[in-house]
């Protein structure tokens, strides 16, 4: 799925759409760069899985667990991971593979690690189209 957003309540919205048909066990990673608007979008995912709560990134302590919505949120920013084995000192695992819903900034710095089977979301920017605009591609990534 490719999607075009040109402002920030667009791109949360895309999120909040996805958030509402997420199932326990998905994994969405998100790749794009610094203010691409991955937060925008976990923060639109979080309200579609009925998150109460203000969702931030959780850039210096990794992971936020957000559990008021329908299914638990595990909220991943590994921009600061050095190795992908640094994942295992928070139990990244138990979250991945437990009761309830991934979602990962900065994936693909962890990437050698992830679930054989997530969806992963790029957010582009385009300045030519725009301070706001941003290219959104959504695909099923299985490996094996």
């Amino acid at each position: 799925m490719n999607t075009e957003t040109f402002s920030a309540k667009e791109t949360f919205a895309l999120g909040e759409k996805l958030g509402q048909a997420a199932k326990v066990g998905d994994v969405y990673t998100l790749v794009g760069d610094l203010g691409a608007g991955k937060t925008v979008f976990t923060q639109g995912f979080a309200r579609g899985l009925g998150v109460t709560e203000p969702v931030n990134s959780p850039t210096f302590t990794i992971l936020q667990v957000y559990d008021t919505g329908r299914l638990p949120l595990f909220h991943f920013d590994v921009y600061r991971i050095e190795d992908a084995d640094e994942m295992d000192e928070i139990g990244w695992e138990d979250c991945v593979y437990g009761d309830g819903v991934s979602i990962i900034e900065w994936a693909d710095r962890i990437r050698e690690i992830l679930p054989e089977s997530c969806r992963e979301i790029r957010i582009g920017k385009d300045p030519e189209k725009g301070f706001n605009y941003r290219r959104i591609t959504v695909d099923d990534v299985r490996e094996g």
